[in-house]
């Protein structure tokens, strides 16, 4: 039977990722903590991706793209080494052979592309651009945009408020570093790797409880 782990992608997921089991893979020294899947090893996929020193995956075909940012150490495939913080996309159809030297860990989203999304992405985190959003305390670098969504890092001090927004097309939010408060009516705490996936279209406030940095995708939902 193939896995079904949060596979209803209308229903809100909120999962604290450092609390998962590390999972085996089908290559020696890459482990999974899964977040949300559908499907075996072809499947939607989101995942925190721990690769072992050494380790690498055979080389294979992403048919409906791959998303991933680096959280630790360096990743490495045929185009380059991506060291933490990198975010990179890969298109439908794209095809690499990955590996770690020295040992990583990612955060991947796997199958969630269509086939027009064609462009090859790549941000090192010195080639970030960071903008203030006019909420005091929070600052926003643009990682990837099409039409349906968005894809973008907040950057909040300790204290900082994210006010309630419009996200007609649902929201994800991945902790990279730091800790931030759901303020909705039973109030939830997310930590470092912790992860929220909701479709609704209006999101509650989130309030920093420590210097933040978050990965959010909106609007793909």
């Amino acid at each position: 039977m193939a896995l079904s782990i949060n596979a209803d992608r209308r229903r809100l997921a909120l999962i604290d990722g450092q609390s998962l089991p590390w999972l085996p893979s089908p290559e020696g020294g890459v482990e999974r903590r899964m977040l949300e899947r559908d499907g075996d090893e072809v499947a939607l996929a989101s995942s925190i991706v721990r690769y072992a020193p050494g380790s690498r995956f055979a080389p294979h075909t992403h048919d409906l793209g791959e998303e991933f940012l680096v959280l630790e150490g360096t990743f490495s495939d045929e185009s380059g080494d991506f060291s933490a913080g990198t975010y990179v996309r890969n298109p439908p159809g794209s095809r690499h052979a990955p590996f770690s030297a020295d040992g990583c860990v990612i955060f991947v989203k796997l199958r969630q592309m269509r086939d027009d999304e064609t462009e090859v992405v790549r941000v090192a985190p010195q080639h970030r651009s960071w903008l203030p959003t006019g909420t005091p305390g929070i600052s926003r670098a643009d990682l990837y945009a099409n039409a349906r969504s968005e894809v973008f890092l907040l950057r909040l001090a300790s204290g900082a408020t994210l006010p309630p927004r419009a996200s007609p097309g649902g929201e994800e939010c991945f902790v990279m570093e730091g800790s931030i408060e759901l303020l909705t009516q039973m109030p939830h705490y997310l930590n470092s790797w912790s992860w929220r996936r909701s479709a609704d279209p209006l999101q509650p406030a989130i309030r920093s409880r420590a210097d933040t940095l978050l990965w959010m995708k909106r609007g793909h939902l």
